[in-house]
């Protein structure tokens, strides 16, 4: 048998010997210079359509929360700006920490997401009804700042606490999330506010009414981005529409500052109350296991495989911008899912993506005059598209119950209560008026009384007294 040659061939028409000892030359020059996905960084052309998309996504998510508690808590035009406006800025400080991160301390280096959640709306509407006028929003800030505190604490430990969260309650939980705010855009489409003399009015009806059609037809003839944009294109449409009927209010235009940082504390010191403390606690616990369960998701897709240590810096991430938010006027920040979908659909896992991105959010955020744009749409649009919005996260909920082994029914008696529990505030809202003030505030958020008992439940069934049983893993995305 021949030989294979050995050392080097020579001369330019020279082959290597054929042979079974035969291997094809080794680009190392290329192996050496491949870049994972998440960490390329694409052709302009490529990148800013990209980050335009994941803005279109979370756009609306990110400016719902400062809308419907600026809404709550009375304030006027100038003071909802000011909110939105801090909500944009936290929104792009928290993603761009998660995107580019501090390499070993924040930041989980994926292309991720962080803004004010839907999910502590409900328990901060509970606070702000029970303190005040003056007193709301210091209330809800401090409540904010422990809460950030909490996050921090309990981050590094958080893995060993995930069985305690399994899809049985995470699932009730994002469910009661959807539930539970329902009526607020039903009270914008009416108007939003009920002392006025067109409240619930059919021109306020039919106007939301309309919205509601756009998006549900955008959503059905639309394609690629116009139809994931769906609900933009509602709010605006509805809002071109309104302008000659002389619903749109132009007035936070005209007396928005066209560039402004948000002002430390402009509404007051931070007061630290108990109830209110514990409400949000309760909250941050759910905002950190959706946090971890997309971080875990958006490490599969990314096939970059999320570990203990990247959880720990992206909790960590959260829990810094709980805490700095309220400073500027921020609420409880976690993961957006449908950035997450977002990633998923467009296959884009460029990091650098999502960071041009939150740069966009941070530049909103320093300009008022932009959030005053988002203040201009007439409460009945906002109500058409906001049913499509937390009817959405109520579906979301619902997906993650379907993997929660509901088959057994000890999983569909922990679901019912649960779920009971945290729907009496909204089928009966003074059904806890006798009972002291901290209970008031803490069962009197729907999210907050199921959250407990759907916890309570699943030690009681799946946990005490046995080991033969118990619940599902907790990390799933929903």
């Amino acid at each position: 048998m021949a030989q294979p040659a050995k050392g080097p061939v020579t001369g330019q028409g020279s082959a290597p010997a054929a042979g079974p000892c035969t291997t094809p030359p080794v680009h190392t020059e290329d192996a050496v210079t491949s870049v994972h996905p998440v960490d390329e960084k694409l052709h302009p052309s490529r990148l800013v359509p990209a980050a335009l998309q994941h803005i279109a996504a979370m756009y609306a998510g990110v400016v719902t929360p400062p809308l419907i508690i600026g809404q709550a808590c009375g304030l006027d035009i100038e003071g909802r700006t000011r909110l939105i406006a801090a909500s944009l800025l936290i929104a792009g400080v928290a993603t761009l920490l998660q995107t580019l991160g501090v390499k070993g301390f924040v930041g989980n280096r994926l292309p991720f997401v962080n803004a004010a959640s839907s999910a502590g709306i409900a328990p901060i509407l509970a606070i702000v009804e029970t303190n005040a006028k003056g007193s709301q929003l210091p209330a809800v800030y401090g409540a904010v700042m422990v809460a950030g505190v909490f996050c921090l604490a309990v981050g590094p430990f958080f893995g060993r606490l995930l069985r305690f969260f399994p899809p049985l309650v995470t699932g009730v939980v994002i469910t009661l999330i959807g539930v539970t705010l329902m009526p607020v855009p039903v009270g914008w489409a009416q108007g939003g506010d009920k002392a006025a003399a067109d409240f619930g009015s059919m021109r306020n009806l039919a106007l939301a009414a309309f919205t509601l059609a756009v998006i549900l037809v955008i959503q059905r003839f639309g394609q690629g981005f116009v139809k994931q944009v769906a609900l933009l294109f509602g709010l605006l449409i509805g809002t071109l529409v309104a302008v000659p009927f002389g619903m749109a209010d132009f007035g936070a235009l005209r007396s928005a500052p066209v560039a402004a940082l948000p002002t430390p504390f402009a509404f007051g010191a931070p007061e630290f109350q108990p109830a209110a403390i514990l409400s949000l606690c309760i909250v941050m616990l759910v905002l950190m296991t959706e946090s971890s369960a997309g971080m875990l998701a958006l490490g599969e897709i990314c096939d970059r495989r999320a570990d203990a240590k990247v959880i720990t810096r992206g909790l960590r991430t959260d829990g810094l911008a709980t805490l700095i938010g309220p400073v500027f006027g921020g609420f409880p920040t976690s993961a957006f899912a449908q950035n997450v979908g977002v990633v998923s659909l467009t296959r884009v896992r460029s990091r650098y993506v999502v960071a041009v991105a939150g740069a966009t959010l941070l530049v909103l955020g320093a300009f008022p005059v932009l959030g005053a744009v988002v203040s201009l749409v007439p409460m009945p649009v906002l109500g058409g598209a906001g049913i499509v919005l937390f009817g959405s996260i109520a579906v979301s909920g619902i997906r993650t119950l379907s993997e929660a082994g509901l088959d057994d029914s000890s999983n569909i008696i922990l679901v019912a209560v649960a779920l009971g529990a945290g729907i009496i505030p909204l089928a009966a809202p003074t059904f806890y008026a006798e009972f002291p003030a901290w209970a008031q505030t803490v069962l009197g958020s729907g999210i907050s009384a199921g959250a407990i008992v759907a916890v309570a439940l699943n030690l009681f069934f799946h946990h005490l007294g046995t080991r033969s049983r118990h619940a599902a893993p907790a990390l799933k995305s929903s």
